[in-house]
């Protein structure tokens, strides 16, 4: 008896724990139009139903960061005037649904437009894509920012003369074992790789190899590493094209190139935006913008990592930015900047294609999505 009863408690543990199906969904967004600032819904996995919960007032909050311990939040602060952005602190209570301000700081960096923190809550990194820089401030214990304690100025440029005349630093992400942080620079077609150590004073060191040069013109933009981190996908802005690399020991080393639109109309402009992998890493999904407002689907091949075409489709809206897959791996929910709106698909789970269902979320310039479960 007392067995069975375990297997029974067993079960309904398993069967509960598996069921996890209520979700906040963070929504940052340009503040120059419709948007107040950050934005928290309610998310139902099963139905893929919102229902608005909260929202602060903030300033061009394009990029946000959620800790480890989902307690506090993390955004860019930016005017857009070409001043100094700044990084910005919010305390989250998971049972309200509800953002408190805590402190901002300024990055030194103008432009900011990617803001990531280490699992341990310590180390927070921004791109400046204006400035060409990458900023590194500390996070206190009470979750507060600290001032700059590293910043560090990329050099150079490439042979698109209307974009890439000087750095334009796009991401900051680190691998998944944290030994390193990765940046894309768009303007000098390079990915620049540095050691990361948490206890140091100033965290980030360059490496021997800390530059892969990327095609000339490319434009790398954002990162998805492998569940592993055995393989690494840079999306390319100004090229339209994925490169696959492998990523042995974070040594990178260059397995694919995939163009991701296909478009084939003569059309020559390009404005690819956002990559993310599938929570088994048996899929990887882009967005494109430019005249093109799509997003593909790729299958992974596990084994040496490259990347076959599926499908692209029109992602219901006018310049897809930044989309998030929740982590059941039933929806894909894309923000578009000029469209304001977030529209909804259904992603088949064994043969990764997507299909657009009616459900959308109307709020101004929608342009990072992160998601968190409520439970």
């Amino acid at each position: 008896m007392r067995f069975t009863l375990f297997l029974f408690s067993l079960f309904f543990f398993t069967f509960t724990f598996c069921q996890q199906k209520s979700y906040y969904l963070f929504v940052g967004t340009y503040t120059n139009g419709k948007s107040e600032g950050i934005y928290v819904y309610d998310f139902d996995s099963e139905s893929g139903k919102t229902s608005i919960i909260s929202k602060i007032k903030a300033n061009n909050p394009s990029y946000l960061a959620i800790s480890k311990d989902e307690k506090y939040v993390y955004a860019i602060d930016d005017d857009r005037n070409n001043t100094c952005s700044k990084a910005a602190a919010y305390r989250f209570d998971k049972k309200t649904g509800s953002l408190s301000f805590i402190n901002k700081k300024s990055n030194k960096g103008i432009g900011a437009c990617y803001v990531a923190i280490d699992s341990k809550r310590k180390w927070l990194f921004m791109a400046n894509y204006a400035s060409g820089s990458l900023s590194v401030l500390p996070i206190n214990k009470d979750g507060s920012i600290d001032t700059v304690r590293q910043f560090l100025q990329h050099t150079g440029s490439s042979i698109n003369i209307q974009r890439q005349k000087e750095p334009h630093v796009h991401t900051t992400v680190l691998s998944p074992d944290e030994k390193y942080l990765f940046t894309t620079d768009l303007g000098t077609d390079r990915i620049n790789k540095y050691a990361f150590n948490p206890s140091y004073y100033n965290p980030l060191t360059s490496t021997i190899d800390s530059v892969t040069q990327s095609t000339p013109g490319n434009g790398p933009r954002h990162i998805a590493f492998s569940n592993t981190g055995d393989f690494v996908y840079f999306i390319n802005e100004l090229s339209g094209t994925i490169d696959a690399f492998s990523n042995k020991n974070n040594q990178l080393e260059l397995i694919q190139t995939s163009i991701i639109d296909s478009v084939n109309n003569g059309n020559t402009q390009r404005g690819s935006a956002d990559i993310h992998l599938s929570p088994d890493g048996k899929f990887l999904y882009a967005t494109n913008r430019g005249p093109y407002n799509s997003i593909a689907t790729y299958r992974v091949n596990k084994v040496d990592g490259k990347l076959t075409f599926l499908q692209m489709i029109p992602t219901g809206g006018i310049q897809p930015r930044n989309f998030t897959i929740d982590p059941t791996g039933s929806f894909i929910l894309i923000g578009h900047q000029k469209s304001d709106n977030i529209t909804f698909f259904k992603r088949d789970k064994i043969t990764g294609l997507l299909i657009q269902i009616k459900n959308t979320i109307e709020v101004g310039s929608p342009v990072c999505l992160k998601m968190i479960p409520k439970d």
